[in-house]
């Protein structure tokens, strides 16, 4: 069978697996063997939540696929390059990085070596706030690693994935975004809080807990939000029955409120409605009608990498590193937590410098909290 024969009887296994749900992993199958590979998936992964989903596979060892979800989706280098990259592109590890760079990483030395493996070419499927759904085909050491020929015969078939997916509902979005929300905002350092009309509690994450628990200058009585001071409280619960209401009711950027501990601390709390565009998938997943962040009046809060990103024009590895040398220090305890060798941090680190105009990692500290903020605008 030539290629146009094969691509024609590819194309239409797509579209059968579309209207029967059955027929997608015999699919996923045969679209690996003719891009090149022994093995392929249809998954979706967050570089936020550091989760993903698996939606469909053919090839894949049971064993290594649940440590890559387990342990793994956090270390693999390529996540961050992968989410942003655009809808339908192929992409492989040498777009992403330098290819002896991911020869260095833990990922590869435990998880992708040991398989036999040596690429992964991928292309975005769809796309969330904080998720990606995408299809990606393994290349083992016999197949080599990714080249041209790959990349177009990913072309060739991704887009008729892309609709075929999207028509059978193998990826609910909006599902998996509901499903993993949770997670992330347990992950933030801000205090967020999601509540009904009437400043019912609906979700609160970890910061928040402790926030409450500490009963200071916001507290929970009977499931609801209660400030300390009687007219910041009575503004809340105006600004919450309004959040029902919907963004023309108290704005799309929502409203800004000072609370003062009783140490003198002063704090803020943003309460926004959840009511436009993916913020109004949060609110449907959790009857929720508002969210309310609180953090301290200072910049510790990391505006989305992918903003730092573009002005800098940052690669998914600058990036990665960056935000490394934000949140972890030095240069050798980066290059642990990366698995990579110091001298690539180091690398990566005089670029860093090129790009953004600082001096030491002390102002790459500064930069990053320059553009701090608890909310996409």
């Amino acid at each position: 069978m030539d290629q146009s024969e094969e691509l024609s009887e590819l194309i239409s296994g797509i579209y059968d697996a579309a209207l029967d749900a059955s027929l997608w992993k015999e699919v996923v199958g045969k679209a690996a063997r003719f891009v090149g590979g022994p093995g392929a998936a249809i998954f979706s992964k967050s570089p936020v939540a550091a989760n993903g989903n698996l939606h469909c596979e053919y090839g894949t060892d049971p064993h290594y696929r649940q440590l890559y979800f387990d342990k793994y989706l956090a270390l693999d280098p390529a996540t961050t390059g992968q989410y942003f990259a655009d809808i339908g592109q192929p992409i492989a590890i040498s777009d992403l990085m330098p290819y002896s760079d991911f020869l260095e990483t833990q990922f590869y030395k435990e998880w992708v070596q040991p398989q036999g493996l040596v690429d992964f070419v991928s292309a975005v499927l769809d796309k969330s706030v904080n998720n990606a759904a995408m299809f990606g085909v393994f290349r083992s050491e016999r197949e080599g690693i990714a080249d041209d020929e790959t990349r177009a015969r990913m072309r060739l078939i991704v887009p008729h994935i892309r609709r075929a997916v999207l028509v059978s509902g193998l990826i609910d979005h909006k599902s998996a975004e509901a499903a993993t929300f949770a997670d992330t905002l347990d992950g933030l350092g801000a205090g967020i809080c999601l509540v009904d009309a009437t400043g019912r509690i609906v979700h609160a994450n970890v910061a928040c807990q402790v926030i409450f628990d500490a009963g200071d200058f916001l507290s929970a009585a009977g499931g609801r939000i209660v400030a300390r001071d009687v007219k910041i409280n009575q503004a809340l619960q105006e600004v919450f029955a309004a959040a029902g209401s919907g963004d023309a009711a108290i704005g799309t950027q929502g409203i800004a409120l000072p609370l003062r501990a009783a140490d003198g601390a002063c704090y803020v709390a943003h309460v926004l409605p959840l009511t436009s565009g993916a913020r109004h998938i949060a609110g449907l997943a959790y009857a929720a009608t508002a969210a309310m962040f609180i953090r301290r009046a200072a910049l510790d809060t990391l505006s989305p990498p992918e903003v730092i990103a573009r002005t800098y024009k940052l690669t998914p590895t600058e990036l990665n590193v960056l935000l490394a040398i934000v949140e972890i220090g030095g240069v050798p305890e980066v290059a642990a937590a990366l698995g990579v060798a110091e001298t690539t941090i180091k690398t990566h680190l005089g670029r860093l410098f090129v790009k953004t105009g600082a001096g030491r990692q002390a102002d790459l500290v500064k930069i990053v909290a320059g553009f701090a903020t608890p909310l996409i605008a």
